[in-house]
């Protein structure tokens, strides 16, 4: 990887970010049906991978253009990926990736959300 890549966040920083009312907004790559099996608590954005070609064109007016984006996935290697997209074209965003996905979510954080 060439170019620049999406920060680490650990599930109990994103929590604390979260209770803060930080700025930011939570993408979540999942497929619908991981969601439904294991909703992340929080409002987020849902941009399923494989419906990438209908919301990649319009990126800009999908995410907001300041504060920071935090990507997540089932493990974190989905939304790691998602995170050097994004990053490619558009350098200036502040990126990080939830280190171990929803699953390390439900471990670390929050164990009502189930784990698949």
């Amino acid at each position: 990887m060439n170019g620049p890549t999406p920060k680490p966040l650990k599930a109990g920083e994103l929590n604390d970010w979260l209770n803060q009312n930080a700025d930011l907004t939570v993408v979540d790559v999942r497929e619908q049906q991981e969601l439904t099996i294991a909703p992340f608590p929080h409002p987020v954005r849902h941009l399923p991978l494989s419906d990438a070609e209908q919301w990649m064109g319009s990126i800009d007016e999908v995410l907001p253009q300041g504060g920071s984006i935090v990507v997540l996935c089932h493990a974190g290697v989905r939304s790691w990926n998602f995170g050097c997209w994004l990053l490619d074209n558009r350098p200036s965003l502040d990126v990080w990736n939830l280190e171990g996905g929803i699953d390390a979510w439900s471990v670390e954080v929050d164990s009502s959300v189930p784990r698949y």
